[in-house]
């Protein structure tokens, strides 16, 4: 019987194998399906058979769909994640393709357990009978990058770690190769798509194909995994809400991962959560809560938070009666410092149904090009809000259909027209704030995401104004501070002529002096009518009375500065 490391060896060799011939599968897909794109999208418009192209349109990019849902699970490895990746990426693909990849689960036939025990005592460096008392030759989960396997520690090392349960995730053998076929297979069709205008005008495909490639290659890095666990522990330290399990970092390597056992009533289990006496509604709005500080506040967040990496743990006599608890760190996101503070833009005029800033906001993030016309996309955000702002999922189900028809009608040009892309960073949010949606809305029928972002969108409205108010202060102190030392300058420079250190031309000087002060106290008043006029818009929306006044007494200074630069060019020079 072959040893550990050559049962490994040999599982690897035959995936390798197949190699060549998965490369050439997914080429033939894709090719297939461009020749049939450029038949119909491309060749008949241009033969005035623009109808008749049009006519079979969803049905065709139904089948492609389902054709692409077909060869992923057949082919499992990385083509699952394309599909759940697409399955989000609403900005450029149709309806028609999205939806019927929706359901596509990572959910593939398990690995036997003699292969996984191979590479896992490869990995350990020990057999597995010393690594863990106990494992479970059933897979609890099996993806198609890896398995998870509920085991027990030995006592050494559960007297170490302070729990004995634990879940071993063991990496497939020989993904690693297959996810390099992949990888070279989607660079291959990223390469023909990138030559065709129409699609390099709203997506850079090999950048997206890229980002993708970085996420796959530290979803099959489980030390990574296992740092971005602890950080996303260190996140949420003190944080009553979250929980996330500890990492055993003795057995733990590239391609083996352990860490506590914290499995819990799953975030989607409605019967579950009420019979164990928890609110759906509530959890709903907690998630909802925690993923927006994930992407607001730490600017580190789980992007893939489905049903199976969320749980719902109750917490009798702590704190809180439960807690959610985050598993699955394979797939974690960055917002840097400067997207975040655009993101925040977004929230605040999607808050206050700000249609012209919303579109400014999102051309901020990178979502529009710079050549994007935007002046019928205010008008369309604008159209939006004043209809559909402020409505849950289930109030939009009650809205007549033929309103939504009406709207395409108007504005779908529109927004096929303008040249979308996701910039980078941005395709791991879109999915989680996909899931996070798709989740709150099963756990609360009712649920409103507008609801969701008030209370943090009405945080941000409060410092902007006082962000505002403060860099008007900081401007008036700095002017009234140059003001200050003006005189005594001025007297410097008069005593320096009077003593003969300075050849100049006095009256010619004294006016020029005279006319400065002039200008210095009208931008003094200036900034004064911008200060209380600001803040009285500002405070009018918390208190009519104060902002009033202060709208009011902004008048003075507005007239000082107006009459006053009025009488100088009456005056003489």
């Amino acid at each position: 019987m072959p040893s550990a490391p050559a049962r490994v060896e040999q599982t690897a060799r035959a995936d390798a194998v197949g190699g060549r011939a998965r490369y050439r599968r997914i080429l033939r897909f894709a090719a297939r399906y461009m020749v049939q794109a450029w038949w119909y999208e491309l060749l008949l418009p241009r033969i005035g058979l623009s109808r008749l192209a049009a006519r079979g349109r969803p049905a065709r990019l139904r089948g492609i769909a389902r054709s692409f849902h077909g060869l992923a699970v057949s082919l499992g490895g990385l083509m699952i994640k394309v599909g759940q990746f697409m399955s989000s990426r609403l900005d450029v693909l149709p309806p028609e393709i999205t939806k019927e990849l929706e359901g596509l689960q990572d959910e593939v036939p398990a690995v036997a357990f003699a292969a996984i025990r191979a590479l896992a005592e490869e990995e350990l460096g020990v057999p597995l009978e010393r690594a863990y008392s106990f494992m479970d030759p059933v897979p609890v989960a099996a993806a198609s990058l890896g398995q998870a396997h509920r085991a027990r520690l030995s006592a050494e090392d559960a007297a170490d770690a302070g729990f004995v349960d634990v879940v071993v995730k063991v990496q497939r053998p020989g993904i690693a190769a297959i996810v390099d076929v992949d990888l070279a297979a989607l660079r291959r069709v990223a390469g023909w798509l990138s030559r065709v205008r129409v699609v390099a005008d709203h997506v850079d495909l090999p950048a997206l194909i890229e980002e993708f490639a970085q996420v796959c290659r530290q979803e099959i890095d489980y030390l990574a995994e296992a740092r971005n666990a602890e950080r996303f522990a260190e996140d949420f330290a003190g944080d009553p809400r979250v929980a996330a399990p500890e990492v055993v970092w003795e057995r733990t390597t590239r391609r083996v991962l352990t860490l506590a056992d914290v499995t819990a009533i799953k975030i989607n289990d409605v019967e579950g959560l009420r019979a164990a006496g928890i609110d759906p509604s509530a959890v709903a709005a907690e998630f909802a809560a925690v993923m927006f500080d994930q992407l607001f506040e730490h600017g580190f967040f789980h992007a893939d938070p489905h049903p199976g990496n969320v749980f719902v743990t109750p917490t009798p006599g702590g704190e809180r009666p439960w807690t959610l608890t985050f598993v699955d760190f394979g797939m974690m996101g960055e917002v840097p410092d400067r997207l975040r503070h655009d993101l925040q833009q977004v929230v605040i005029a999607v808050a206050s149904r700000n249609g012209p800033r919303l579109v400014d906001s999102i051309r901020d993030v990178g979502v529009l090009l710079p050549s994007a016309d935007t002046a019928e996309l205010e008008r369309a955000m604008t159209a939006l809000f004043a209809r559909f702002g402020g409505m849950g999922f289930a109030q939009l189900k009650e809205v007549d259909p033929r309103e939504f028809q009406a709207f395409a009608v108007e504005f779908g040009d529109v927004m096929r027209a303008l040249p979308f892309q996701l910039p980078e960073n941005f395709l791991l949010i879109v999915r989680a704030v996909s899931l996070t949606s798709g989740m709150c809305s099963g756990l609360d029928p009712d649920f409103n995401i507008w609801d969701a972002v008030e209370p943090y969108s009405a945080r941000l409205l409060r410092e902007e104004r006082g962000n505002l108010l403060e860099t008007i202060a900081k401007e008036a102190l700095s002017t009234a501070a140059i003001l200050a030392r003006l005189p005594r300058r001025l007297d410097d420079v008069v005593t320096r002529m009077e003593n003969g250190r300075l050849d100049v031309d006095v009256p010619r000087l004294e006016r020029r002096m005279r006319r400065l002060e002039r200008i210095g106290r009208r931008v003094v008043s200036a900034v004064l009518f911008a200060g209380l006029l600001i803040g009285g818009i500002l405070l009018r929306v918390d208190d009519v009375l104060v902002g009033t006044i202060l709208m009011a007494a902004s008048a003075v200074p507005l007239l000082h500065a107006v009459l006053a630069g009025a009488g100088e060019r009456r005056g003489p020079r």
